[in-house]
Formats: structure tokens, sequence, C-alpha cells
């Protein structure tokens, strides 16, 4: 695993964009499935869009994330969004590498050495999230709706706490999604936080 970096702290997730109708689960999943495999996409844009999908990260917290929050513990690649970090499914694990190796606007002088993720125009700094939403809406992906649909699925999944320690988002908001889609973990304790994300498997 690498050495911890410092860099910026990533903003919170806030809950209100959360509030747009979520795309249907079989929607999310084709939409998965396309950028997995379509590899006529650009990388950049195919990359951002997963991290949506899988992770319900907003644009402007994708574009603070930086090449030191991509872990490695053994064979597994793993994505710091919160605590724990999250395991990355092999085939998007494979992408993300590839995305690292092959980032954009990495020829200038002053950008050669750049830690961000998804590097922008400007010298040292990061795409600009307005730009992000565009490119990934280029592709057809409804960034809001997308994230919806990922976080309700989510906290379907796994106890809300945890996802909301995982993915940076609030308690109170994790909680209020799983009770608006009707679930619950009665079960859960909060000695379990080490429960690993994302758990789906399709």
């Amino acid at each position: 695993m690498p050495e911890h970096q410092t860099h910026p702290t990533l903003p919170a997730a806030t809950p209100q964009a959360r509030r747009a109708a979520p795309l249907a689960q079989n929607e999310r999943l084709s939409l998965l499935g396309r950028l997995l495999t379509d590899d006529s996409l650009p990388l950049r844009s195919r990359v951002a869009a997963v991290i949506v999908l899988l992770y319900a990260q907003p644009c402007s917290r994708v574009v603070r994330l930086t090449i030191d929050d991509v872990l490695h513990d053994n064979d597994q690649v793993l994505l710091r969004l919160g605590e724990p970090a999250s395991p990355v499914p092999a085939p998007f694990a494979e992408l993300l590498l590839s995305w690292i190796d092959n980032r954009d606007n990495m020829n200038t002088a002053t950008n050669r050495d750049s830690r961000w993720l998804f590097p922008g125009r400007r010298a040292s700094q990061p795409l600009n999230p307005n730009s992000l939403s565009g490119l990934l809406n280029d592709l057809g992906i409804p960034t809001t709706a997308a994230r919806t649909a990922a976080i309700r699925q989510q906290v379907l999944d796994v106890p809300a706490p945890v996802v909301a320690d995982a993915l940076g988002y609030h308690d109170k908001t994790t909680t209020r999604l799983l009770n608006e889609t009707g679930g619950a973990w009665s079960r859960y304790a909060p000695g379990e936080h080490g429960k690993s994300l994302p758990r789906q498997q399709h």
C-alpha cells in the first residue's frame, strides 16, 4: 500500500443533490456494462462515470481525487473515498489503472508531476467539476440520477452507517435513503464498520 500523501480534504457529499428521481437499477447496470466494455468511449469519461455510478460520488468530489487515493492491498485495488477505502471490482480496476498511466493534460512542465486523478488544463489544478459533468452528460449519464440510484442500492446491500463512512456521506443522509427504500438493518452493530464496499456482484 502506498505511503499516505497529503492532499486537499474531499468535501462531504451534500444531501440536496440526491432528491432527484434515481435511475432504474437495470438502467444503471446497463450503463456500467457499456462503460466497462466500450473502448470507443473516452477513457477519462468512462472512469469518472463509473465512479459516479458505482460509488455515488458527485463530480465535485470526483475531481478532488488524487492518484494517492488509489491504493493497493496485495492484488486488491482500493479507492479511498472515506474510511475504510472501497474495493474496486476487477473490470473497473483495469480501467482505473490504465487511466492513471495515460491521464490527459499531463504534457506541460508544471503538470507533469500532477497527483490529480483528473488533471485540468490549468497548471496544478484538477478538472473543473462542471466540465466533468458535461463530459458525462455527453455519454448519456445523468449524474444526479445516477448518484441517487447508486447510493440507494448501496444502503440496501450494506448498513447505512458503513456506507456513510466508506463513501463520504452523512449518517443521516444514508439512514434517510434506507428508510425511503423500505430497507432495514436491524441486526447492525456499530463495530461492523469494516464491511467492504461495494458488495454488488451482477
